[in-house]
């Protein structure tokens, strides 16, 4: 299948893209690097856009044939969206729109969505499901919403395939130890730690001391970034096949 993935340059994105290549598709990634890196994708895969730029994405569209589209370019912080809705809004839901519009326009029916466990917001259970009511309580969190909402309305009206895949939070390396988290500053959790191991950072901070577990400090559920990849690669044969549209 021909594929193009938003943000394949960043750390999931950049991940996925070699999965499908291994896989036997076409790839064809659309970054702006504004956070992705030019060294995670090869050179003749990778087009250096802006999907703001609807010519641009037009050209990417029509100019590769592409059967199917993964969705990872967005901006991914909770602190920065509190203070920067604008960007936020803008970056995630605009620029959906946007990729979306041009989708539908070209006729291509398979969408795979990088949403986010921030539509739940704050969890009234131990474990949740798609059933679990979404109510997220920041910037980030909604944009994702309002992008889901955007898909199950365009889907029965277009006959738009798609999955938005609500993960929660990814980390770890290429089992080869040849691709990892790559961001700028480094915020995530792991590699912070893996840093102050090392002595590069002098220690790493700590919130919050009312959580009912044992220390009173949050436990917080991982996904490794390669199965990652193996859910978005299921969620791609699972709307070949046909299945019915909706969030996971």
């Amino acid at each position: 299948m021909r594929v193009l993935i938003t943000g394949g340059a960043g750390y999931i994105g950049s991940f996925t893209a070699r999965k499908l290549m291994e896989r036997g598709h076409t790839v064809t990634v659309f970054d702006n690097l504004q956070t992705g890196h030019r060294s995670n994708v090869p050179a003749n895969s990778l087009i250096v856009g802006d999907l703001r730029d609807i010519d641009q994405l037009d050209q990417a569209l029509i100019g590769h044939r592409i059967e199917a589209v993964l969705h990872f370019a967005a901006s991914c912080y909770v602190g920065e969206s509190v203070l920067q809705p604008t960007k936020y809004y803008s970056n995630n839901l605009l620029n959906s729109v946007h990729l979306i519009d041009r989708m539908r326009r070209h006729r291509i029916g398979r969408f795979v969505f990088s949403s986010s466990c921030a539509v739940y917001g704050l969890p009234n259970a131990d474990t949740l499901d798609e059933s679990h009511p979404t109510q997220p309580v920041n910037p980030y969190g909604h944009t994702k919403l309002a992008t889901e909402y955007m898909l199950a309305d365009y889907a029965p009206a277009y006959g738009l395939g798609y999955a938005s895949l609500r993960y929660f939070n990814a980390a770890g390396a290429s089992a080869d130890g040849h691709y990892g988290e790559k961001h700028d500053p480094e915020t995530h959790l792991i590699p912070r730690i893996i840093f102050a191991a090392q002595g590069k950072i002098d220690a790493i901070d700590v919130f919050g001391t009312d959580y009912a577990t044992p220390d009173r400090t949050c436990i917080r559920d991982y996904i490794h970034v390669e199965d990652l990849c193996a859910a978005h690669l299921a969620a791609l044969n699972y709307l070949q096949a046909g299945g019915a549209p909706g969030a996971f």
